[in-house]
């Protein structure tokens, strides 16, 4: 069976379910997706939840041409709290991220996951737990109780998780996160990393930072910063996964320039 032109994102989460029989359920990021997590996590792979105890062995010969791969994953854990009836059937958003970070190809790709639906506000590391709790055995448990754990700590970006995590794996003292501050204007701004204790101010730049009207407001703002008498740092996200050594080395040389001396 076939039709004229792709399917569409929606068409092919219906087709899944629908083909996978009763009890099938749409799941991990293709339920994420129709839950609302927005920007480029569009699955690869339709991934559908069946009860364990079902067999959906003949699905893909009755999968029409045309439609993206489709993989059956069973649980022996599927609670009707775990799922939102509709259009169609899926995990709630909690499962459906918790699920996508547990069946990510690499742990940045999790971690990118859970710090888009929380970015986005689809839900809040206390509903993830929850789900947690009903899953002992989950693949990269620990790694998505950490991230869970930064959240919480205030890192609402994946370079933000990124940084708490250099600092801890360096021993240097942890920093506040998204810290509330009013410029000379008297308008409210969140910096990025900030360590108040020794007045030091860091900036993770993305991508976006590139554009000439953003790279130009950056610097007004690190100009009122140093203004203000603080010390600033600005780092490519990039740097922190591929030249870790270099930042921690600068984070250290301006820690120490501003008081701080390590525990021993």
């Amino acid at each position: 069976m076939a039709q004229p032109g792709p399917f569409t994102e929606d068409q092919a989460w219906w087709v899944a379910v629908l083909a996978a029989g009763d009890g099938a359920v749409l799941a991990g990021l293709a339920a994420a997706r129709a839950g609302g997590l927005r920007g480029r996590w569009r699955a690869e792979v339709v991934d559908v939840l069946v009860p364990y105890g079902r067999r959906a062995a003949d699905l893909l010969h009755r999968l029409p041409l045309g439609l993206p791969a489709v993989r059956v994953r069973r649980s022996r854990v599927l609670p009707s709290v775990d799922v939102v009836r509709g259009r169609p059937d899926r995990t709630t958003m909690a499962r459906a991220v918790l699920e996508a970070a547990q069946w990510a190809r690499t742990d940045d790709e999790a971690n990118s996951v859970l710090a888009a639906a929380f970015q986005q506000r689809l839900v809040t590391p206390a509903q993830i737990r929850e789900v947690l709790d009903r899953r002992p055995r989950v693949p990269r448990r620990g790694l998505i109780g950490q991230t869970i754990g930064d959240i919480e700590g205030g890192a609402t970006a994946l370079s933000e998780i990124d940084f708490v995590r250099l600092c801890r794996r360096a021993g240097l003292p942890p920093p506040d996160l998204q810290r509330r501050r009013r410029d000379r204007a008297g308008r409210v701004r969140y910096l990025d990393v900030y360590w108040q204790e020794w007045g030091l101010h860091v900036e993770v730049d993305g991508a976006h930072h590139m554009d000439a009207r953003q790279w130009a407001a950056d610097m007004r703002r690190q100009n009122d910063v140093w203004i203000a008498g603080d010390r600033i740092l600005r780092f490519a996200a990039f740097d922190l996964r591929h030249r870790p050594d270099v930042v921690v080395a600068q984070l250290t040389a301006a820690l120490r320039a501003a008081g701080w001396r390590p525990v021993v």
